[in-house]
């Protein structure tokens, strides 16, 4: 299973709960998770996606403490059977 299927099943359940989960580049601005998960009600969540098994790259892994340390959720999805209870969890907190 490659990482785009990944995100694309990830872009289609957020938006089917009535989300986005939209593209997120920031240039001059390396290793930044993959996409801005939003949901109503202002519950935001970072997602960093990659294929199964895959772990995040050491300068990934930084970006994500420094999102973290600013009081952001980072998640990391592998497989498309974490999707449903990561944005279960954002949409809850």
């Amino acid at each position: 299973m490659r990482e785009s299927f990944v995100e694309k099943k990830l872009t289609t359940e957020a938006k089917k709960r009535g989300g986005l989960a939209v593209k997120f580049v920031s240039p001059g601005f390396d290793g930044v998770p993959d996409r801005l998960v939003l949901f109503p009600g202002g519950r935001l969540a970072f997602v960093e996606l990659k294929s199964p098994g895959k772990k995040m790259r050491p300068l990934q892994r930084h970006r994500a403490d420094q999102l973290t340390a600013l009081g952001f959720r980072v998640y990391t999805v592998d497989n498309i059977e974490m999707i449903g209870g990561i944005l279960d969890e954002i949409q809850t907190t």
